[in-house]
């Protein structure tokens, strides 16, 4: 007799698993259950056979109880917030009763913080998680955000007479209709695309489903001979390098004399599911690198990558390098990781486990969701931007204020199924790029095989690519390289416009043949320079040109196929 099981369809079995663990996904924001409890059990285990570790720990509990209570009766100063730590900056949370809820939250979170950091043997990916899932609590449950034990929030109510709680009430319906309607955040009506946002002349001069290219419009009589291609993150809109006219990086390249084209990526629906990484190289880099040569000429290329794009411009650059293509003439690399052993806060979470969940519940929607990208960056400063956030508008009634960068940080994307699974399992989680093992077309690609000039840029407070981690590709790659370090984050950092105050870089040339230096060693060995660091890369640039300018060359290429089709900022920019 035939066993009936022996002809089920294991594709169902499948399938019943992958929707069982997207309904667990849809209630975890995509983060895996799995991931956390193995790292709470490794802390745990370890921890058990740790004996000193724990009186070490008992030790540290009954000093912060001892000066916690003699800071709440003014004998002594209490504990200092963190650097950064904005919450307790009000005065008045030095006075009685509050100074109470003050020093015993933060005797509290430097338990927490020493009780979560390392145990020898422990993973050092679950030392990361435990440390960060006891500051997601820390942060809940803060006095700062109890409107009975913040002072702020009791004074403001007074002054007011309750109106900031009746504003902070509206807004928080509003909020939440707004959630269970579904619906995406309205447009900013002071900042708009076009208006006063990606506001650069320019044309879109060729479209594929995946990409528009911009060209702008020369803003001098003689340009460079090499223009720059630019190719932006699709995890973001293009426009974060053309803000307003005042923090516009593709504005000041024209206007220093340098022909400008920008990609500008296609927001992905649940029909483009199966776009995939190699799509994104050769519908977007190489489809954009070929429009570009057929308009200006046979001069080579600057290509710049900006996050996610310096990756797959790399990719492309390598592929390359692989097949004897040489019309690069440099390349820059804009806080942009090759390797990710080392990729930041957002590596926490990533291991099989994770990756496996976000598949699935990728493998459902068809994208990831510019909310779910959303909530996960904003889990990574939940203290700023949760909940500091909510306390300024559910309980002092505040009204945000609105920039062009934060207009811009609202106006998310989303990323195709397929794509974004193999960038998670083939750079986030199996590192091949850097490990030898990248196929491209069927064949291995290595950085060491580009032989174009580098200009590489980390930033110095950046929690998504760190500086370190972009630092490596002084380690994988053998060409010409100068490295810069600039101030500010991820976005800020880049941003760098010249006479902005407070603003410096270090900067440092590795010529060919030259020795690995690490990068502690090269910041103490590269002195600070005040100023944009967006100046040395023009220098630089320049110097990677020809010594004589042209005239600019045509918008588009009627002859190639290439008549402009609308002007700047295009229509793949306002899709939502």
């Amino acid at each position: 007799m035939s066993d009936p099981l022996a002809t089920a369809d294991p594709h169902t079995h499948d399938t019943l698993d992958r929707a069982t663990r997207v309904a667990a996904a849809r209630i975890t924001r995509g983060i895996s259950p799995n991931a956390a409890r193995a790292a709470w059990a490794d802390w745990a285990a370890h921890l058990a056979y740790a004996p000193g570790r724990r009186w070490d720990l008992t030790e540290r509990a009954i000093r912060n109880t001892t000066r916690a209570m003699m800071a709440s009766a003014g004998l002594d100063e209490g504990f200092t917030p963190a650097p950064g730590d904005h919450r307790f900056r009000d005065p008045a949370w030095n006075d009685y009763p509050y100074r109470i809820w003050k020093n015993w939250y933060l005797s509290q979170e430097d338990w927490w913080n020493h009780a979560t950091w390392g145990i020898r043997g422990m993973r050092p990916r679950s030392v990361d998680r435990v440390n960060f899932m006891a500051r997601q609590v820390l942060d809940m449950v803060s006095p700062s955000n109890s409107p009975m034990l913040n002072p702020e929030i009791l004074n403001r109510t007074r002054a007011t007479g309750g109106a900031n709680l009746v504003t902070g009430m509206q807004n928080a319906v509003s909020d939440v209709a707004a959630q269970l309607r579904n619906d995406p955040q309205a447009p900013s009506e002071a900042f708009q695309v076009g208006r006063n946002l990606a506001v650069t002349p320019g044309q879109v001069v060729f479209r594929n489903h995946l990409i528009e290219l911009l060209q702008y419009s020369p803003q001098t009589e003689r340009v460079h001979a090499e223009p720059i291609l630019i190719v932006p993150a699709w995890i973001m809109k293009y426009y974060i390098l053309d803000l307003s006219q005042t923090n516009s990086l593709i504005g000041w390249l024209v206007a220093q004399g340098f022909t400008v084209f920008c990609i500008s990526w296609r927001n992905p629906t649940p029909e483009d599911r199966n776009l995939g990484l190699e799509d994104y190289r050769r519908m977007g880099v190489m489809v954009a690198l070929d429009a570009v040569r057929r308009i200006n000429g046979p001069a080579r290329v600057h290509a710049c990558g900006y996050c996610l794009g310096g990756t797959i411009l790399s990719i492309a650059a390598a592929t390359m390098a692989r097949d004897g293509d040489d019309r690069l003439a440099s390349i820059t690399l804009l806080a942009a990781q090759t390797d990710f052993s080392e990729a930041g806060e957002l590596m926490m979470f990533m291991d099989e486990s994770q990756v496996a969940f976000l598949e699935d519940m990728m493998w459902d929607q068809g994208v990831l969701d510019q909310k779910q990208m959303a909530g996960a960056f904003q889990m990574l400063r939940a203290q700023d931007l949760v909940w500091t956030r909510a306390v300024r508008r559910y309980f002092l009634g505040e009204e945000e204020h609105e920039f062009d960068i934060s207009a811009w940080n609202a106006d998310a994307t989303r990323m195709p199924y397929r794509m974004h699974a193999e960038y998670l399992r083939g750079l986030f989680l199996e590192n091949r790029l850097t490990a030898g093992r990248f196929a491209v077309e069927g064949r291995v690609i290595a950085l060491r095989d580009i032989t174009a000039p580098f200009f590489v840029v980390g930033t110095e407070q950046d929690h998504i690519a760190p500086w370190r981690s972009v630092y490596k590709a002084t380690l994988f790659t053998e060409s010409d390289l100068s490295f810069v370090l600039t101030s500010g984050g991820h976005n800020g950092g880049i941003l760098s416009v010249p006479g902005k105050p407070h603003r410096h870089y270090r900067m440092g040339h590795r010529p060919v043949g030259r020795r690995y230096m690490d990068p502690d060693s090269w910041q103490e060995g590269h002195p600070q320079i005040d100023g944009a660091w967006w100046t040395a890369w023009a220098d630089w640039l320049a110097g990677k040109s020809a010594p004589e300018t042209v005239a600019p060359p045509p918008m588009g290429n009627r002859a190639e196929g290439l008549a402009p089709l609308m002007p700047a900022p295009g229509s793949y920019v306002l899709q939502r």
